[in-house]
C-alpha cells in the first residue's frame, strides 16, 4: 500500500511538459499530469507490439491469475486511489462515488478473469468437427471519459488483457490523474509494456484511432466522438466498441408507489451527480400519480447533501468542469423561461468556489424542451405527465439514443411487457443504470454498438476464428 502522497508522486513527471489538474469542488491544484504527445504514443504501441505475443502465449488461466494479483494491488491502494479520485474528478468519498468505483475496478477485474470462455463445438456428427475459439485481437486501444474514469478503464483493459491483448489507454485530459495512476498500480502485477497510459490532447486520441497496429478500439463518451472515431478507423478497419451518449428515459406506470420507488428514482438520475452516461435523465409519471412521484422525490433530494468530496458526510459532488456546468446551467434556465415547474434547486450559488449546480428537480415540463431532448449530463431531472402506456413508449423511444431505460411498477410482469416495447440496449425494472460484471451491456440506436462485460464482453475482445475438420 502507498501512501497519498507517494501514488501522486509515482506519477508525477520529472520532465517535460505538464498541465496542472485543478480540484472541480476548490479549483485548487491537485497534481501535475504529463502532455504526452504522439510520439509517445507511438513509443507506448511499439512497447506494447513487443510484449503481445508473450503475454499471449502464457494463457487463460495464467493471465487470469495475474489480473486477480493487480486486483489485489488495487485493493491495497484502494483509499488513495479513492482520494486522488474524489479530488481530480469532484465525486464524493461516499455513497455510490469514489470509493465505490475503485471497489468496482477490483471487482471487474476479478470477474474478467473468473468468467468461462471454452471453445465452442458447433458441429460434431461423425463427419464434420468444427469449433469457434476465439483469438487475441493484438494492441487495443482504450479512450476513456471523465465521469468514470478508473471504472470505465478497467471494464476496457480488464477483458482486453484477459483474451492476450495489450493495451495502450488514453485518458480523457479533464482526470488524467486518476488513470495513471490506476495505471501505476496495475502494472505492479503485468509485464512492463503491456499496459500504458498515454496522457494527450486530441490529437493523441485521433491518432490512436487511425493507428495502422491498433487492431481495436473501445471508447465510451459522446456519440459526436464516436463518429469521428468511426470514421477515423475505417482505412485499417478496426474493431470497435462505443458506449456513447444516451438520454434513457424512465417510465412510472400508474400502479407504482410513489414512496417506494423515489430514492431508486433519485439514485438512477443522481448518480454522480447525474455525470453517467446510463443515468436517468428523463422520468415520464402517469398522471394518477405525478405529483405524488413529484413531491415524493423532492424529499428524497432535500436529504442528499453535497459538497467538497472529502468531506464524508457529501454524496453529491460538483460537476467536473465548467463546460458541462454551464450546458446544465442553460438547459435549466431555458426550462425555466419555458414556464416549466422548478420543484427544487435550479439556483446555484454564484459566489461559492467550484463547479457546484444544485439538486434539480423541473415539473410540468414539455416533451419537446431542450432539458427533456437533450442529454444534460447534470444534476436536473425533468418530470414528464403522461397519460397512456402507449404515449409514455412513444415519447421514450422518441429519440435516437438507447443506452438504457428502465420501468416502475408493482407489477414486475406488467413492467416487463412494456420494457419488451423499449428502444435501448437495457431495460431495469424498479432500478436504473444497475451494472454487473457478468451481465452484458451495450447501447441501440446512436448509443454505440458492441458488449462488454460477461462471456460477450470477452468474445468482443478476441478474434473468432473456426477450425474445422
Amino acid at each position: 500500500m502507498e501512501t497519498y502522497d507517494a501514488l501522486l508522486a509515482s506519477i508525477t513527471p520529472t520532465s517535460g511538459p505538464t498541465r496542472t489538474i485543478l480540484d472541480p469542488a476548490t479549483g485548487t491544484a491537485v497534481g501535475e499530469a504529463p502532455v504526452h504527445t504522439v510520439a509517445d504514443l507511438e513509443n507506448a504501441i511499439a512497447a506494447a507490439t513487443a510484449a503481445q505475443p508473450a503475454w499471449a502465449a502464457l494463457g487463460h488461466d495464467a493471465r487470469s491469475a495475474a489480473l486477480l494479483r493487480a486486483a489485489d494491488a488495487v485493493e491495497r491502494s484502494a483509499e488513495e486511489l479513492a482520494r486522488l479520485l474524489s479530488r481530480e474528478q469532484g465525486k464524493p468519498l461516499n455513497g455510490p462515488n469514489a470509493r465505490f468505483e475503485v471497489g468496482a475496478c477490483a471487482a471487474w477485474l476479478r470477474t474478467a478473469a473468473a468468467t468461462p470462455l471454452d471453445p465452442e463445438t458447433l458441429v460434431d456428427d461423425g463427419e464434420t468437427r468444427a469449433e469457434l475459439h476465439y483469438r487475441p485481437i493484438g494492441v487495443v486501444g482504450a479512450i476513456g471519459p471523465w465521469n468514470w474514469p478508473m471504472m470505465i478503464t478497467v471494464w476496457q483493459l480488464a477483458p482486453a488483457l484477459r483474451m492476450g491483448n495489450a493495451v495502450v489507454v488514453k485518458p480523457s485530459e479533464y482526470t488524467p490523474l486518476s488513470v495513471l495512476a490506476l495505471v501505476e498500480i496495475l502494472n505492479q502485477e503485468l509485464p512492463d509494456g503491456l499496459l500504458t497510459a498515454v496522457s494527450g490532447g486530441r490529437e493523441v486520441g485521433a491518432r490512436l484511432a487511425e493507428h495502422p497496429g491498433i487492431g481495436k478500439v473501445m471508447f465510451t463518451g459522446s456519440t459526436a466522438t464516436g463518429k469521428a472515431i468511426i470514421k477515423s478507423s475505417a482505412d485499417t478497419v478496426k474493431r470497435l466498441t462505443l458506449e456513447l451518449g444516451g438520454n434513457d428515459a424512465g417510465i412510472v406506470l400508474p400502479d407504482a408507489d410513489p414512496k417506494t420507488i423515489a430514492e431508486g428514482l433519485f439514485w438512477g438520475a443522481f448518480i454522480n451527480t447525474g455525470q453517467t452516461c446510463a443515468a436517468l435523465k428523463r422520468l415520464y409519471v402517469h398522471e394518477d400519480i405525478y405529483d405524488a412521484v413529484c413531491e415524493e422525490l423532492t424529499t428524497v433530494a432535500a436529504a442528499m447533501p453535497m459538497g467538497n468530496g472529502l468531506d464524508e458526510a457529501n454524496v453529491l459532488g460538483p460537476l467536473q468542469n465548467r463546460a458541462q456546468y454551464d450546458i446544465v446551467a442553460g438547459l435549466v434556465d431555458a426550462a425555466r423561461d419555458s414556464g416549466a415547474r422548478i420543484l427544487t434547486g435550479g439556483n446555484p450559488e454564484q459566489d461559492r468556489p467550484g463547479h457546484f449546480y444544485p439538486t434539480t428537480l423541473v415539473a410540468d415540463i414539455a416533451n419537446d424542451n431542450p432539458l427533456v431532448a437533450e442529454e444534460q449530463f447534470g444534476p436536473a431531472l425533468p418530470i414528464i405527465r403522461y397519460t397512456t402506456v402507449d404515449e409514455a413508449v412513444a415519447l421514450a423511444n422518441g429519440l435516437d439514443v438507447g443506452l438504457g431505460a428502465s420501468v416502475w411498477s408493482s407489477d414486475p410482469a406488467a413492467a416487463r411487457k412494456v420494457a419488451a416495447r423499449l428502444e435501448a440496449g437495457t431495460v431495469w425494472i424498479n432500478k436504473h443504470g444497475a451494472v454487473d460484471p457478468r451481465i452484458p451491456f451495450g447501447g441501440a440506436k446512436q448509443s454505440g454498438y458492441g458488449l462488454e462485460f460477461g462471456t460477450e464482453g470477452l468474445k468482443a475482445l478476441g478474434i473468432p476464428q473456426v477450425i474445422n475438420g
